[in-house]
């Protein structure tokens, strides 16, 4: 209640329809039966309910996917990798003199934004999704200039986002709803400091098969949202449930119809530390600044079906647009490989998820320190559609 109410105090004479709309939302999102942790049935498939749930909401919460030794593990090298970012936007070096994290780096890393600012509403970045410019509220006197919310490419830069990735649990999810041979899209960790965190305005992430005959519900694939905190409706990404479905969708007309950024219908993708959040990324979502009191760290790694980006032209969202063909897909699922060994280094008594391609080409992947710099500028080769 005290991060909604500081929240509230930041929409001046909307106030009160602000915190209005952050508690019926609360507690609509927790009426939904959207969330519980990954099961499978005798078969090894995904409970048929799970299917179901995301099927319908287009988003479903697993609860205590990440265990406290692992979170303390990511807490741990988040500081780590805190100490290397650069003094500011395009810094080569960080605070200590040291070179800074991505210096080196040809592909996008950190991404800035002023605080609790909305660097990318209204504007042409990222094929001009995000339609609409949320409210900037004013930050603290002491806050900085700019601060970072998004680290592109995000396993080469931490060991301990690689072993999330190579959850076996969340990787045979992905194989229930994308197939066996499901290919990966992209990695990112999402900084949401509290009276800092900027906004992403509303939008939709899918851009290539919009208008394609193959259409459906999951033709531009899903990301995974680990949290490292928890995820409130002050600080978290909101959805609206089931637009998955509709196709491309006027969030400009929406805005309007709602007669304020705060859209009618929409929830927030409320959970805990440890949890993972499955969505859609068809889904109309966004976020708010955070004005509240809590952090919000999303380990964030999406992907897709293989016949959604094969021999499909990228949409250069988050690097130059290409082809992807095979050869392009197989070099790009490296990290795949590279994370399931790491993860089985760390936590060896659990059973490692085995994928598919690799075993059907006797492929296999040694995470060690020669593996380190093949990451480098991995995410150039984003399968991004």
């Amino acid at each position: 209640m005290d991060s909604i109410e500081a929240c509230a105090a930041h929409y001046g004479d909307d106030a009160q329809a602000m915190r209005t709309y952050l508690l019926t939302g609360h507690e609509r999102a927790m009426q939904l039966d959207n969330r519980g942790p990954i099961s499978f049935d005798s078969n090894r498939k995904l409970d048929s309910r799970i299917v179901e749930a995301y099927k319908t909401y287009g988003f479903y919460v697993f609860t205590g996917v990440l265990k406290a030794e692992e979170l303390q593990d990511i807490e741990q090298d988040l500081e780590a990798l805190k100490k290397r970012f650069p003094v500011g936007p395009g810094g080569k070096f960080a605070a200590n003199g040291a070179p800074a994290l991505g210096a080196d780096c040809t592909a996008p890393t950190l991404v800035w934004s002023k605080p609790l600012g909305d660097p990318l509403g209204g504007s042409t970045l990222a094929n001009g999704r995000h339609q609409v410019k949320l409210h900037e509220p004013k930050a603290a006197d002491d806050a900085p200039e700019m601060a970072p919310f998004i680290l592109l490419g995000s396993l080469q830069f931490s060991e301990t986002c690689l072993r999330v990735y190579g959850h076996p649990q969340l990787l045979k999810v992905a194989e229930e709803i994308n197939g066996k041979d499901f290919a990966p899209f992209n990695e990112t960790l999402f900084i949401k400091e509290p009276g800092i965190g900027a906004a992403v305005s509303w939008h939709q992430d899918g851009t290539t098969h919009w208008d394609s005959e193959d259409f459906d519900q999951d033709i531009h694939g899903f990301n995974f949202m680990a949290q490292v905190y928890g995820s409130t409706a002050v600080n978290g990404v909101w959805v609206l449930p089931g637009s998955h479905k509709i196709g491309k969708i006027d969030i400009t007309e929406l805005v309007r119809e709602s007669g304020s950024e705060r859209i009618k219908g929409t929830v927030p993708l409320v959970c805990g530390a440890g949890d993972v959040i499955m969505c859609n990324r068809q889904l109309v979502h966004g976020s708010f600044a955070n004005t509240g009191f809590e952090p919000r760290i999303t380990v964030n790694m999406g992907f897709h079906r293989r016949s959604s980006v094969l021999n499909v032209m990228g949409a250069g969202t988050h690097n130059d647009a290409q082809v992807f063909d095979d050869a392009v897909i197989a070099k790009r699922s490296e990290v795949i490989g590279y994370a399931i060994d790491a993860r089985r280094q760390r936590f060896p008594h659990e059973a490692p998820y085995e994928y598919q391609p690799f075993l059907e080409q006797g492929l296999d992947y040694k995470w060690k320190a020669e593996a380190k710099a093949v990451l480098h500028d991995y995410n150039a080769l984003d399968l991004s559609i």
